[in-house]
């Protein structure tokens, strides 16, 4: 099989060169010009190699490095650096990179690293690809953003994932809470065990037990087999209760007395089965305004509420709603068949003024539309819908202050977006952008976008 090797460098010329010159010596190669485009690779594809240069304009090779290596991802990993930067290169060594190569690279030099990395790993590839093959299956379904509240977040999920604390995950509809339960889960030293996930808004009043706890045979009307209980099922792992401010009072004494004595007793059944579960729950209601109702109890909240965690609603994460648009439309490409490049100015725009009440779900539904409508390259208005195209008037006063204030990041945001669509062709990039090539220039250097 082909070695494969992925080259992380914003400068197109020297990475297409580098591209071409590995390919006749026998590797398959792909490039990517920013971390993100490089994550989006790495999670999707399994490469014998990265090289990656350590500025880049939206991180550095530091910050993909470390993200690999969180992950548990051994893909050997050699860094580019500049004269003058072998501090940072022993950094990198520290942080687990494979090795590191000053530029000007040497080709006799960089050629024979490439092969002893190779080599070296070549033992462990079996185990390294089933590694990278779970999270490839978590990171695919879900981004995490780069926002300031994206970072604490995950933060804070890097922080609580590796102890046995129970975890409540407040946050609207659509924000991804169960995506975040699965993350600790993943991090977690139980992520060899099962994770399973239960709707409480779904489930019936008069089956909650049997869905927790499992029945035998023949104990109720209607069970006509045995059933197994979420609580056994996850044993060892971890159980998911989204919106477990819907249960029934009755429901919440059963839960709280399976958690205090970490046993459980199927419906019908004498025996009790002792389990070992990590709780974590989600809700989009106000719990503490639920038990001064008298709708949820005290003691429960209190056991599943060892560390609270607020998702932010996509609003507050105005930096991470094309990374996000982006993401659903390579989604909604490979569902669909399609093969569309991006979105145009004018959508991008749209994208980043609205308000999303539905947050990520109503996103990606959107996105998922206007992809199947699309009838050239880029996403226009017109597929993205009415609702978009809208005047948001009871937040009006609102919108206009913000706009004002963030137009030149927000302007600043479309050009990066349309250089990545474009891969940094800056006609191209200008044609999108509906300006001249001189205005592009012109505003590359106003924001300091490298170029």
């Amino acid at each position: 099989m082909t070695p494969s090797i992925l080259i992380i460098e914003d400068d197109l010329t020297f990475s297409t060169m580098l591209k071409t010159w590995l390919g006749k010596k026998g590797f398959d190669v792909e490039t990517a010009g920013t971390c993100t485009k490089a994550r989006k690779l790495i999670t999707s594809k399994d490469f014998s190699l990265i090289l990656s240069d350590l500025r880049l304009p939206d991180q550095d090779g530091m910050q993909l490095l470390t993200w690999m290596r969180e992950l548990e991802m051994k893909t050997p990993f050699i860094m580019m650096t500049s004269y003058g930067e072998i501090q940072n290169a022993v950094m990198a060594m520290k942080l687990g990179a494979t090795d590191y190569i000053q530029k000007p690279v040497q080709p006799d030099e960089l050629l024979r690293k490439i092969n002893e990395a190779i080599t070296v790993t070549s033992d462990n590839k079996q185990t390294e690809k089933q590694s990278k093959k779970e999270v490839s299956n978590i990171n695919n379904n879900f981004l995490e953003g780069e926002s300031e509240a994206a970072r604490q977040l995950y933060n804070y999920v890097n922080l609580v994932a590796p102890t046995q604390m129970s975890v409540l995950i407040n946050g609207a509809s659509g924000t991804g809470k169960e995506y975040v339960a699965h993350r600790i889960h993943q991090l977690s030293k139980r992520n060899d065990k099962p994770f399973i996930a239960i709707d409480c808004g779904s489930i019936p009043k008069d089956l909650a037990a049997s869905e927790f706890f499992g029945h035998v045979k023949g104990s109720f009307t209607g069970a006509l087999t045995d059933k197994t209980g979420a609580f056994e099922e996850a044993n060892g792992g971890t159980l998911f209760l989204d919106e477990i401010g819907n249960l029934s009072y009755e429901v919440q004494v059963q839960l709280l007395r399976a958690l205090q004595e970490r046993r459980i007793r199927k419906i019908g059944s004498t025996k009790e089965i002792q389990v070992d579960v990590r709780l974590i729950c989600a809700t989009n209601e106000n719990l503490k305004e639920a038990i001064s109702k008298g709708n949820f109890r005290e003691d429960l909240y209190h056991r599943i509420n060892e560390f609270t965690m607020r998702m932010p609603s996509l609003k507050e994460r105005q930096e991470d709603i094309l990374l996000f648009a982006n993401f659903f439309l390579d989604q909604a490409n490979k569902e669909l068949n399609k093969n569309l490049i991006g979105f145009d100015a004018a959508a991008s725009m749209a994208l980043q003024q609205y308000e999303w009440p539905g947050n990520l779900r109503q996103l990606k539904n959107i996105v998922k539309r206007a992809t199947l409508l699309a009838k050239e390259d880029f996403i226009t208005t017109a597929e993205l819908g009415e609702e978009l195209n809208e005047p948001q008037a009871v937040h009006s006063d609102h919108i206009s202050i913000e706009t004002s204030l963030n137009r030149e990041e927000t302007e600043k945001q479309l050009i990066i977006n349309a250089l990545k669509q474009t891969g940094n062709n800056k006609s191209k990039a200008a044609n999108l952008l509906g300006i001249d090539r001189k205005t592009l220039y012109n505003k590359l250097k106003h924001y300091n976008i490298p170029q």
